[in-house]
């Protein structure tokens, strides 16, 4: 491998050198969406981030088996443990549909967006529902080791043993109980638990519930959380590589995770946690009361007040990737609209590099290792806990020698052929393979070259018509193209073609 690999754990707040259990493997869980309504624009920010972690750890040479699960049941309202209702449930109920309408409904709509934005789909996609034996077995484990009790049919873990018995709980989100006596202290049926901060791992169902199933306790359903300790021990086993999500999911989604794995295995499920940060929209946090949102397809149409105009998915998640993924990231359309310019340029250095031949002639001398040295920086950079604006910055460095040496102002005499052609593939692995970009055109005409030479025919008939003097025709294939917002740069080496 080129570069050690170091990651930030959210565990221990500090980056630390990735060692996976088993040597040359690795296990990766990622919490998945709610599949209750089409997927929010933050959420495709962490998904994009942990598409370009996983498709770095496959350059690196792990076998990785991600897991992203679906949550199609238990996530309630407000996120409160009783008198609460299902978020699917009340979907289905306010459209009159079954549940698994609304699921499949959105988890279509889910996947549509993650093939629009490229991201590679995981290995295993498991759905709560469909692991209900599962979270009862684990329900029961933990109360066979006295970190659960069971109240008129539901079951909650019991908090304040467990903090009694290890200071496992708390760790991850930095919150103590005396913290967590405040923030639950208004949550509904309070007095059926132990302790306010106990959680319920097995609700018992309402009379109106729409979405039950027979346990031991009660014909009811599984708590949120439990649903991803017992889908990602399934997977990967009691103990773990590598655990994701956004960083809203810290505490207490991910905080409880760990508690009920302790409290079936005694055992904590993973040894790095990673997190995202929050997608900021001018500045503040989106909300959709304060008029201060969008979504992906109002960034794709350009039908929002936030916005000029409308963006390609792949510019998007360029602009993703411009910012590290434990960091904020602000859109705006200022932002969106130099992103673009960047992502252009990118992209035409790249057709460029593409057309360009080495003349067979040169030597190692002061440029040659100046791109050497970049070369070797875009992997140190994302080997430094996937520092993707970073290597992208040493990319664009490379891009300004590829446009130097395009035009003459730098010579390939000072660059071997070696050299050369580790740009090429520098860009090729990293702009596609590990960024997951494509170039729009490219994207729109298929993979194999057809919108190159459906364009080239273009230009030469309009070369045809300029020979011939057929201003009419010559206007006509401007004129259209530059609706279709592709511009041609007529150069010493011929004609050129981008999309704006």
């Amino acid at each position: 491998m080129p570069d050690q690999l170091v990651v930030h754990n959210s565990l221990t707040r500090k980056k630390e050198v990735f060692k996976p259990i088993h040597e040359g493997t690795i296990g990766m869980y990622v919490c998945g969406p709610t599949v209750y309504s089409d997927v929010h624009l933050g959420n495709c920010r962490t998904f994009v981030s942990f598409d370009t972690i996983y498709r770095y750890l496959l350059h690196l040479g792990y076998s990785v088996r991600y897991v992203r699960n679906i949550t199609d049941v238990g996530h309630l309202e407000g996120d409160a443990d009783s008198d609460a209702e299902d978020k699917i449930s009340k979907k289905a109920r306010l459209e009159q549909l079954e549940p698994m309408e609304i699921v499949q409904k959105y988890m279509n709509g889910f996947h549509d967006m993650m093939r629009i934005f490229n991201t590679l789909p995981p290995n295993i996609e498991p759905r709560a529902t469909g692991h209900i034996v599962e979270q009862i077995e684990m329900v029961q484990q933990i109360l066979d080791n006295g970190l659960a009790y069971e109240k008129n049919g539901s079951v909650y873990f019991n908090t304040i043993k467990f903090a009694e018995q290890s200071d496992v709980y708390g760790q991850l989100s930095g919150k103590k109980l005396d913290d967590l006596m405040v923030e639950t202290r208004d949550l509904k049926n309070q007095s059926e638990k132990n302790h306010p901060s106990d959680f319920a791992i097995w609700i018992k169902a309402s009379p109106e519930h729409i979405m039950r199933w027979n346990s031991p306790w009660s014909v009811g359903f599984p708590g949120w959380h439990l649903e991803c300790s017992a889908m990602s021990t399934k997977y990967l086993g009691n103990h773990f590589d590598i655990h994701g999500g956004g960083g809203d999911l810290k505490f207490p989604h991910h905080e409880n995770e760990i508690a009920q794995n302790h409290g079936a295995c005694n055992c904590s499920p993973a040894n790095y946690w990673l997190h995202t940060n929050m997608l900021l929209m001018n500045g503040k946090k989106m909300s959709k009361s304060d008029g201060n949102s969008i979504t992906p397809q109002q960034l794709f149409t350009g039908d929002s007040e936030h916005i000029s105009k409308g963006y390609s998915p792949m510019m998007l998640r360029f602009f993703m990737l411009q910012s590290h993924y434990r960091s904020t990231l602000d859109l705006t359309d200022d932002a969106l609209l130099a992103a673009e310019k960047g992502y252009r340029r990118l992209m035409d250095a790249h057709k460029a590099l593409t057309a360009m031949t080495h003349p067979g002639q040169g030597s190692a001398g002061a440029l040659d290792k100046e791109i050497q040295t970049l070369i070797a920086g875009v992997s140190s950079e994302m080997s430094d806990d996937f520092n993707c604006p970073k290597a992208l910055a040493k990319i664009f460095e490379l891009v300004t020698k590829v446009n130097g040496l395009k035009a003459g102002h730098l010579s390939f005499e000072e660059v071997t052929v070696e050299t050369f052609e580790q740009i090429k593939a520098t860009f090729q692995l990293y702009i596609f393979d590990i960024f997951g970009l494509a170039d729009d055109a490219q994207a729109a005409g298929g993979d194999d070259g057809k919108m190159d030479g459906l364009m080239q025919l273009v230009i030469d008939m309009r070369a045809t018509a300029r020979t011939n003097k057929d201003w009419g025709t010559s206007d006509k294939i401007r004129d259209t193209l530059q609706a279709l917002k592709i511009k041609l740069k007529d150069g010493k080496d011929g004609t050129e073609w981008t999309v704006e």
